[in-house]
């Protein structure tokens, strides 16, 4: 992996996203036996990969990140500026109750606990999240329980999924299905609910300075990038009034003027 990834930054790549079903979980299989890279070992395990990667001065983030123990380990090379301070991590719901049938660990409290600890270690740090809604059995009290976990954790971005049966899986078996409309209006309201989360959260950076990776100069003078919170094709843009010489790849110090819901405008500082 390592060996692909100097690849791609040689060859002008400015950002390396990892992504994996269980990324927190790298290594496992290997039984994070050791191979050599250049003349160094390294460890099949996610913080040696990242320390290494490093290096190579592109941006990482890191996509589906369980909330296992050991991630903490990971916190450090955030807070250090060495891998980008955003973890997408696949909370699903917060109703206990909801969590157990989908055999998953956690809950509001305990999701809770973790996501401000980590905030602790790595201030700033950008969340992203996954939830599904309408799973079996899901009730409306169920479903509040998570409207208000996101109301109290503000993630920075949040994706979310009515259920839909998957052949094979023994969650077709559960009771209790849960009626599409009622899935459709439960998504509708998640997302206008995270829609104002988002909002607050954007606002709050009006005023700053943050670093800006260009992907795209539309037209003259103006570039469209993003900050560290941003993965790309998922997450918000920020649209930038630069002074002309900024090229696509450019990581640039933008002013933030002014928020919307998912976007954000600046001018190059």
């Amino acid at each position: 992996m390592l060996a692909e990834a100097a690849r791609l930054v040689a060859t002008g790549t400015k950002e390396l996203l990892l992504i994996a079903q269980d990324l927190s979980a790298y290594g496992v299989d290997l039984g994070h036996r050791e191979s050599v890279w250049g003349d160094r070992p390294v460890r099949a395990e996610l913080k040696d990969l990242l320390a290494h990667m490093a290096e190579l001065g592109a941006w990482i983030r890191l996509h589906y990140v369980y909330p296992y123990p050991h991630v903490k380990d990971l916190l450090p090379l955030m807070a250090e500026g060495k891998v980008l301070p955003y973890l997408d991590v696949p909370l699903q719901h917060a109703s206990e109750r909801i969590l157990r049938l989908m055999r998953r660990p956690g809950g509001y409290q305990s999701h809770l606990k973790t996501l401000r600890a980590w905030r602790e270690a790595v201030p700033g740090l950008a969340l992203r999240s996954t939830f599904i809604v309408g799973f079996p059995g899901e009730t409306e009290e169920d479903f509040q329980i998570l409207l208000d976990f996101l109301e109290e954790a503000e993630l920075d971005r949040v994706g979310v999924f009515a259920y839909s049966p998957v052949e094979g899986a023994e969650a077709n078996r559960l009771p209790d299905p849960v009626p599409e409309e009622v899935k459709e209006e439960r998504k509708a309201r998640l997302l206008e609910l995270q829609a104002r989360v988002s909002l607050r959260k954007n606002q709050r950076l009006v005023g700053k300075t943050l670093e800006v990776l260009v992907d795209e100069l539309p037209e003259p003078g103006l570039a469209v990038g993003r900050t560290y919170r941003d993965s790309p094709g998922i997450d918000g843009v920020v649209y930038v009034e630069t002074d002309g010489t900024v090229r696509v790849g450019d990581r640039i110090p933008v002013r933030i003027t002014r928020a919307e819901t998912h976007d954000l405008h600046g001018v190059q500082a």
